[in-house]
């Protein structure tokens, strides 16, 4: 379990947040966070205070990141760059998540690396992490400016006959209800965004098209609202196309693999992080994803016989 708790020791009274910077090496804005968010435990009880003073045996709950053997794409000394499988986490949801891919960066890179830009849970693709805090400040920097040049892989329903550039703004929803808030939909009134779409190849016998996407914004969930707009959803996707109950079921974990494909075409969302292109301290830099993402479309597309078998 990455976040796991621990018995300190103070053997003076002292701030909290002293104690993490001086004995434990973090920053004085990690430890102001860490103990606003209740991770500094005294007889048992949040310390909610950040002046707030310990003495003796206390509680702190940190991260520990673990690994499950991930092999980054590329090692620099700025950065590195994973080939992040679809259905792992970014950023862990809660104290609770099992593993994420900060997990692996840390567990492999230290304390000082961190993700510079995120994928939905459910994308594949390349992701680029900073392996220090001033390198996180330049490629954020760059992704912030539209410096970082993207490009996507996705299946889409239908025949995607025409290359297409979609500018509709985006609003993402405020309301309180987690299905709702998580779902993005074009408004006048929302941020502008820009995608551009080039089709690449049809499937006549799935009625499907392969489709390249370049986001000029990177606006949440824009590549697949755009697609939705334009009545050519991704396949897999439990979101967008699919009704209030069906997102539900989905959130809840009640879909079997067999129903994503019944309800949405695939067994995951078949959209794929597949090229960054930037220039990093003069120096130019153009990554591809390593994965055959044909070969994880057709893996999505099909339930095994023994997944069938043990569904009934």
């Amino acid at each position: 379990m990455p976040f796991v708790k621990k018995k300190m020791f103070a053997k003076e009274k002292k701030k909290a947040f002293l104690f993490l910077i001086e004995d434990l090496g973090y920053t004085q804005r990690e430890a102001q966070r860490f103990i606003s968010k209740g991770r500094v435990l005294v007889n048992g009880e949040k310390m909610l205070k950040t002046a707030g003073e310990i003495e003796g045996e206390f509680e702190f709950i940190f991260f520990e990141p673990i690994t499950k053997g991930l092999v980054p794409n590329h090692v620099d000394e700025e950065f590195v760059l994973f080939d992040k499988p679809s259905g792992v986490l970014v950023h862990p949801q809660t104290t609770k998540t099992p593993y994420s891919l900060i997990d692996e960066l840390k567990y492999q890179f230290g304390r000082d690396a961190n993700i510079a830009h995120r994928i939905d849970q459910e994308t594949s693709g390349l992701l680029l992490c900073a392996r220090n805090k001033t390198s996180e400040r330049e490629i954020k920097t760059m992704f912030q400016e539209r410096e970082m040049k993207k490009k996507y892989l996705a299946l889409v329903h239908g025949e995607f006959k025409n290359d297409l550039c979609v500018e509709e703004p985006l609003l993402r929803s405020k309301a309180e209800m987690a299905i709702v808030r998580m779902v993005v939909k074009v408004d006048a009134s929302g941020k502008p965004s820009k995608t551009d779409f080039k089709a690449l190849k049809y499937f006549p016998e799935l009625n499907m098209t392969l489709v390249e996407c370049s986001p000029f914004t990177g606006r949440q969930h824009q590549i697949r609202v755009h697609l939705f707009h334009v009545k050519h959803p991704i396949v897999g996707d439990p979101i967008y196309g699919q009704t209030e109950e069906d997102r539900t079921k989905f959130l809840d974990r009640q879909l079997t693999p067999q129903d994503r494909i019944n309800k949405s075409g695939a067994t995951r969302l078949l959209l794929h992080a597949n090229e960054l292109e930037f220039n990093l301290y003069e120096v130019d830099y153009h990554f591809k994803s390593k994965v055959n993402f044909l070969n994880e479309i057709e893996k999505s597309l099909v339930i095994s016989q023994d997944n069938t078998k043990a569904q009934k």
